[in-house]
């Protein structure tokens, strides 16, 4: 028996395999280039600072305000079972991506890119995600990276990093 071309290795169907399933996807990836750019080179990282304890929603309040005018449904915190994911863009049924973010301090880091997205994925009836991290310190730098080469050879979603280090970017008179 042949398998479907679209369905998970577990057997349940993934829809959005065709080229049309990448618009949503190819929206929410350039708002994610879009919020790194301003956090990295416009002074947005400022706001991740300023409460005492740094908060995952605060870089989803963020995200979510990088969506005016699209094209795409963009809903936060839904669960479809198997927990929320940060994000589920769509345009249509077989066009459907996630994006979680993550800050680099998470202690559940390595099992959470590892997994989560995967579940969200198949979840959610989506064929594409983006994985955030967002890291403060040169030492969350590091983990990051050593977390990456540890699972280099398991992981196939997009993934972005945003540097909201506040030591490294210093005003034009300065540097």
């Amino acid at each position: 028996m042949r398998k479907r071309r679209d369905a998970h290795p577990d057997g349940s169907l993934v829809r959005g395999r065709g080229a049309s399933s990448r618009r949503s996807y190819k929206e929410a990836f350039e708002r994610v280039l879009y919020l790194k750019d301003l956090i990295e080179n416009k002074g947005l990282y400022k706001l991740l600072w300023r409460p005492a304890k740094k908060r995952e929603e605060d870089i989803q309040m963020l995200y979510r305000a990088t969506w005016f005018g699209a094209v795409s449904d963009v809903n936060r915190e839904v669960n479809n079972g198997r927990g929320s994911v940060d994000f589920k863009l769509s345009q249509c049924a077989s066009d459907a991506s996630v994006v979680e973010f993550k800050y680099a301090s998470s202690s559940k880091l390595k099992r959470n890119l590892l997994n989560q997205v995967g579940i969200y994925k198949r979840s959610c009836d989506c064929a594409s995600a983006i994985f955030v991290i967002v890291y403060f310190t040169a030492p969350q730098l590091a983990k990051v990276q050593r977390v990456l080469h540890e699972l280099a050879a398991r992981r196939d979603d997009k993934l972005v990093l945003i540097d909201a280090r506040r030591d490294n970017k210093p005003t034009g008179s300065i540097a």
